[in-house]
C-alpha cells in the first residue's frame, strides 16, 4: 500500500517543508526576538535559573535561539542550526525542569512533562540532516527489487524511504 496521493501532494509542495521547519523552530525565534526586546526581562531569567554572568548567558541565549532558526529556515547550514538548537534544548530542558530535584506533586508533574517534551523536539532536530533525503529519494528511484543496499551513517532515511517502519 503506497503513500494517499493527497500526502504525496502535500508533501510535494514546496512551501510544505519551509512551515514544517517554521513549526519546529519558530517558538526559539519568537524566544530569541521577545528576549531581545526585554533585556532585563531575558538577564533576569537567566539569574533566575543560577546561570552567572547572567548577562553573558541571555546574550548567548538570544544568538542561539536568533541565529539557529535563521539557519534552519534560509536552508543554508541546516545542520549547525538544528545542532545549536538541539544543544541548546538538552541543557535548557535539564536546568530548567529539573523534576528529579522536586518533590511529588503538581510542579513535579509539570516539569516532568516538560522535560520530556523538550526532549522530543531534540529528536525533530536531530532529523534535519536536510540534503541527504535527496540522496535516499534518487537511490531508490533508479534501484531495481533485486538491488541489495548497504548503508551507514543515517541509514534511518534509506529505510523509511524503502517502506520499513
Amino acid at each position: 500500500m503506497g503513500t494517499p496521493g493527497f500526502v504525496d501532494a502535500v508533501l510535494g509542495w514546496r512551501p510544505t517543508w519551509f512551515l514544517a521547519r517554521l513549526a519546529l523552530c519558530g517558538a526559539y525565534l519568537l524566544g530569541g526576538v521577545v528576549k531581545l526586546t526585554d533585556w532585563r526581562g531575558a538577564v533576569a531569567e537567566q539569574a533566575h535559573f543560577g546561570m552567572e554572568p547572567a548577562a553573558l548567558w541571555a546574550a548567548l541565549t538570544i544568538a542561539v535561539e536568533l541565529i539557529g532558526p535563521a539557519l534552519i529556515l534560509s536552508g543554508r547550514l541546516v545542520w549547525l542550526g538544528a545542532g545549536m538548537l538541539g544543544v541548546f534544548t538538552f541543557f535548557a530542558a535539564i536546568t530548567a525542569n529539573a523534576f528529579w530535584t522536586m518533590p511529588q506533586g503538581h510542579d513535579r508533574f509539570m516539569a516532568t512533562n516538560a522535560f520530556f517534551e523538550h526532549m522530543g523536539l531534540i529528536g525533530g532536530f536531530c532529523h534535519l540532516y536536510i540534503g541527504q533525503e535527496a540522496v535516499v529519494t534518487g537511490m531508490e528511484m533508479a534501484a531495481r527489487d533485486d538491488d541489495q543496499v548497504i548503508t551507514s551513517y543515517r541509514d534511518h532515511g534509506h529505510m523509511l524511504a524503502a517502506g520499513m517502519d
